[in-house]
């Protein structure tokens, strides 16, 4: 299989490239090496993108959400074709392990064509009666041209996350991907004309941040999604602020697990696992705070540094390899950093820390134990393998340390009480929030944070609200009085 693109944009139907922006290296995280190429879209190619997906839009909206719909599933059953194909672009992209790949991204992508293609044809208005025979009706209709920016963790799974809702409304979109990882958005574009998209409704163009400025502060824009991390999220919403745009801010967090001494141990540890070293901890919703009770607090960390050993760090290629390389060398040096901090401020490295010898960018999963609050590790956000164990004594207590944050993407607790378990989610401030179990984002379910980590909700019934707006329409029936 060829990773290299075919060409660096994907404008009006068609690939489309312009050998006068910034060139862009790809650069496969498992060997450092550099595998592609492409350039940073001109200004020229953003006026190509904009326009096509602002000429393309009235006609797409126009089509019944029946039609709309039937693409967008079309489209979902090409991705679960090839998803080997596609999950090898994407391991490729990201350096994601591909018996992860496999099961979590295209495949989450396809879910999503797949469900808001099938609310298309079911995206309407309501009557609502009033006195004397009079009546309102209202009408649910598209935003416009939306533009979507994408995160480098999971680019495949985003892109469809943004269009599917946006295209299922009658909106079209343009879509700029992150600059590490530019290949899997452009199949996503190629699948969805083959399913029949018209040219234009759905739009990729590669660039680093003057590109994103570009498309956001475009009057003819009408809606920003963003995925990304919380600065980039300030700048992103007061930009589309000031254009009164609707926006949706998928932003980072810095997560509770808390661990309560009745837990089933082992079950705890999973989800500790999952919500910190799957994708090598580059998770939004990580929750990369676990507040353990004292009372199971030697036997959780024993426990899970046993499971952690038997990690497979190596090819990402190798469907055995369980833990692959963080996405960059810059996000590496980032993590080092965390790590060398935690180790300053006194917290204990009860496991790993190490980058892996030889090429590509590996770095063990690593656990810090005797993390206090007030600790650099305990209150920014990594992304990285980094996890930091934290002690508590009782629930009222772990429940305001848990919330002392600025952000408030997820949250989680493992216990066997279910009484307190409910008790205890609906106290976190956090958009997501899980029971015995960690990170799940089934497409039927809303996802997005409150505080800093966001605004707004991806997935489920709650998007097609982000995506469009409603008219209202008043009828009557009688006779018009007047004061005069």
């Amino acid at each position: 299989m060829t990773t290299a693109p075919t060409a660096s944009h994907y404008i009006d139907g068609s690939y489309a490239e312009d050998a006068a922006g910034t060139a862009i290296d790809i650069i496969y995280p498992a060997t450092g090496e550099i595998i592609g190429r492409v350039h940073s879209a001109t200004p020229e190619m953003v006026e190509r993108a904009l326009a096509s997906a602002r000429r393309a839009q009235p006609e797409w909206a126009a089509m019944t959400g029946m039609e709309r719909g039937r693409i967008l599933r079309r489209a979902a059953d090409i991705i679960r074709d090839r998803n080997r194909e596609l999950s090898i672009l994407e391991t490729y992209d990201t350096g994601k392990p591909l018996q992860e790949t496999l099961v979590a991204d295209a495949t989450s992508g396809a879910d999503a064509l797949e469900y808001f293609g099938g609310l298309a044809a079911s995206l309407a208005g309501e009557y609502i009666p009033q006195p004397g025979g009079d009546f309102v009706y209202t009408i649910r209709q598209a935003l416009g041209v939306c533009v979507g920016i994408g995160a480098w963790n999971y680019p495949t799974q985003i892109a469809c996350w943004k269009a599917a809702p946006a295209l299922a409304c009658g909106n079209t979109m343009v879509f700029k991907p992150s600059e590490t990882t530019p290949l899997c958005a452009l199949k996503i574009a190629e699948i969805l004309t083959e399913a029949g998209a018209p040219p234009g409704v759905f739009n990729v163009v590669q660039g680093l941040g003057d590109v994103g400025a570009a498309l956001v502060n475009d009057p003819r824009v009408a809606k920003v999604s963003l995925t990304g991390s919380v600065p980039t999220g300030r700048k992103v919403y007061a930009a589309a602020a000031a254009g009164m745009k609707h926006v949706t801010m998928e932003l980072g967090g810095k997560s509770p697990l808390i661990v309560f001494d009745d837990a089933t141990l082992d079950d705890a540890v999973s989800g500790a696992i999952l919500g910190n070293f799957y994708s090598s901890g580059q998770v939004c919703s990580n929750g990369t705070r676990v507040f353990v009770q004292k009372g199971i607090r030697d036997a959780f960390l024993a426990r899970l540094c046993e499971r952690l050993s038997t990690a497979k760090l190596g090819d990402p290629l190798d469907e055995a390899t369980n833990f692959g390389p963080m996405v960059s060398e810059a996000q590496l040096s980032i993590v080092k950093r965390y790590i060398a901090k935690g180790i300053e401020e006194g917290a204990s490295l009860a496991y790993g820390g190490k980058r892996q010898p030889g090429p590509g960018f590996f770095l063990e999963p690593t656990v810090f134990a005797g993390v206090t609050d007030e600790m650099t590790i305990a209150r920014e956000e990594i992304f990285g393998p980094v996890l930091s164990l934290l002690e508590f004594d009782d629930e009222e207590e772990v429940i305001g340390r848990a919330n002392a944050t600025e952000f408030g993407l997820a949250g989680g607790v493992f216990t066997n009480d279910l009484t307190r378990a409910h008790r205890v989610v609906a106290r976190l401030e956090a958009g997501t929030c899980y029971i015995n179990t960690y990170n799940l984002a089934p497409v039927e379910a809303p996802f997005g944070g409150v505080k800093a980590s966001g605004v707004g909700r991806e997935n489920s019934k709650e998007a097609i609200a982000h995506y469009s707006e409603v008219k209202t329409i008043h009828v009557a029936m009688n006779g018009v009085e007047a004061p005069f």
